[in-house]
């Protein structure tokens, strides 16, 4: 699989991630939920301030320590999609690496710049935030929130009468708020683990893509000997 491809890839789940967010963010106040879909799929502007799905811990420097990560990450992750391309690992396999590359970039760009360039969301207020001048927005560098906006409940149900610990307690399939960047980490990892046999060896090493190839050269080249 070419770089380019790669870059491909990243780049459109990026501009898509953004301009969602960008989108929400814009025009939506904190807690604005809208339809799509029915009641299955809805727009709900939330931000997070920690991880994929709401996760967080350790407030202020929590919060630096994961975005740093995340940095740390996103730069890691540039070398080993450029050796997983060079040594022409098996193309389902880069796909997913520059699905999960991508999704961790997208939630990057949120903690590292959204506090310098928009206002404030106050749920209280339900103001719309405006872009604002950099520098002056409602957090410092490395201490933005991610805008969340996809929801799906997919049904809602009752626990049964029997249940031990939720007895007639409602819940809610899937609550989780994400984003497109969430998603493409989430879809990323599925995959690998779904088709880890075709991607990897017993041996835990990434098939390379050359393989099949250099099987078939080797068994001609018996049959030439013979």
């Amino acid at each position: 699989m070419k770089a380019k491809h790669v870059v491909f890839i990243i780049t459109a789940i990026i501009l898509a991630d953004q301009a969602l967010k960008f989108y929400i963010k814009l025009h939506y106040f904190a807690g604005e939920e809208h339809p799509v879909l029915g009641n299955w799929f809805r727009l709900h502007f939330v931000e997070n301030e920690g991880m994929a799905w709401g996760w967080k811990f350790g407030g202020e420097i929590g919060k630096i320590i994961l975005t740093l990560f995340r940095l740390v990450a996103v730069v890691w992750g540039v070398f080993l999609l450029k050796d997983f391309i060079s040594k022409k690992y098996h193309r389902g396999f880069i796909i997913c690496a520059a699905l999960i590359f991508a999704g961790a970039l997208g939630n990057l760009l949120d903690s590292m710049f959204y506090g310098l360039i928009f206002e404030n969301s106050n749920v209280f207020t339900q103001n719309v935030a405006k872009f604002t001048a950099f520098g002056s927005g409602y957090a410092s560098f490395l201490h933005g929130r991610v805008v969340d906006m996809v929801y799906v409940p997919l049904f809602r149900g009752t626990f049964p009468a029997w249940s031990p610990l939720w007895s007639g307690e409602e819940f809610e399939f899937f609550s989780p708020v994400f984003n497109i960047a969430d998603a493409s980490i989430s879809v990323g990892v599925a995959i690998l683990l779904v088709f880890q046999n075709k991607f990897f060896h017993k041996e835990g090493h990434a098939i390379r893509e050359a393989e099949p190839a250099t099987v078939a050269e080797n068994i001609s080249n018996n049959d030439l000997i013979h």
